[in-house]
């Protein structure tokens, strides 16, 4: 696919992050846009910033509420999208929706792992079981998964643990890749990528609290899971008051968005330069194309405390 004028793309968890520029690309590139989030705010206000510029005649931007860890709303969403968009078809799919939390088997509830779990994997299958007839149909069509450098290396650093994120996102790069043969047996036209970014300046961090607890706050498990790993970074902090977790926890979501090596922006980009060069493997960012390469080379020192320092020191991460 060498152009998306003319195309029409859904793209779940479009109201932030990579998800609003890819809306916002591909609209200043003539592209139909149909999105989805749990936040009609943040969708009108991607919306609203995609029509800054005047549109061309008849390009349609439409938004729909939906969770996609829930099958009815996925149905909902698309026959949504058949009405507003007048179409039966569509030609790409960014499944993109995606939080964070639910890290432990331990310290976490169940409750908190299965719904990590069940938006960063479950979106993904549930997307492409939906929007499947609809690709079919069109002339060319092309999917996107976007997975994590958490699909190829299950850590965030020493001090926190990862599981139910990377457990999704090992899921979605192998049903990625698996589908790469499944289509090209049924579905020759239609293609597929596995988006693989390191760390993006996306408001992941304060957005998943915010799914999980309601509220841009941690709740008491996660207060003690931070004072934990605070600890385990050799941060004293039995003088610290819980006011005093929270204000780290607030500024540890504004550097993941503000001090992040590569912003969504740049990141969408990379990601549509990607799909229009045919690439079913699309690593975004110097530091993912860095943790690929380290963890190709010795797999078996992974996990060791070395290894992780040896990335925060190449790359500057600020995200342990």
């Amino acid at each position: 696919m060498k152009d998306f004028a003319g195309k029409i793309a859904v793209i779940t968890g479009g109201g932030t992050g990579m998800g609003r520029e890819l809306a916002r690309q591909l609209v200043a590139e003539g592209c139909n846009v149909a999105m989805c989030d749990v936040s009609a705010e943040a969708m009108a206000e991607t919306k609203r910033l995609c029509e800054v510029e005047k549109l061309p005649q008849g390009l349609r931007i439409t938004t729909h509420v939906a969770d996609v860890s829930i099958e009815d709303h996925y149905k909902r969403f698309r026959d949504e999208l058949i009405e507003q968009q007048a179409t039966d078809k569509i030609h790409l799919l960014f499944n993109n929706a995606g939080i964070g939390g639910g890290g432990s088997l331990f310290t976490n509830t169940r409750e908190q792992w299965e719904r990590t779990f069940n938006i960063c994997w479950g979106g993904v299958y549930l997307g492409v079981r939906t929007f499947l007839p609809l690709l079919v149909k069109a002339d060319e069509a092309h999917i996107v998964n976007t997975s994590s450098v958490n699909g190829f290396w299950a850590s965030v650093g020493l001090g926190v643990s990862h599981t139910a994120y990377s457990a999704a996102k090992f899921a979605v790069k192998g049903f990625t890749e698996a589908m790469i043969n499944d289509l090209r047996l049924n579905a020759p036209h239609v293609k597929c990528s596995v988006v693989m970014p390191g760390h993006i300046g996306t408001s992941i961090v304060s957005n998943s609290r915010k799914v999980q607890n309601g509220a841009d706050q941690l709740n008491p498990d996660e207060l003690k899971q931070a004072r934990q790993r605070l600890q385990g970074q050799g941060i004293d902090v039995a003088k610290m008051s819980d006011a005093d977790i929270q204000q780290l926890a607030l500024d540890r979501a504004r550097i993941f968005h503000d001090e992040a090596p590569t912003t969504a922006a740049a990141a969408a980009k990379i990601i549509l330069d990607g799909v229009k060069a045919d690439r079913w493997r699309i690593l975004v960012g110097d530091d993912a194309h860095l943790l690929d390469e380290r963890v190709r080379k010795t797999p078996e020192q992974a996990y060791t405390p070395e290894f992780y320092q040896g990335i925060v020191a190449a790359t500057g991460w600020k995200v342990g």
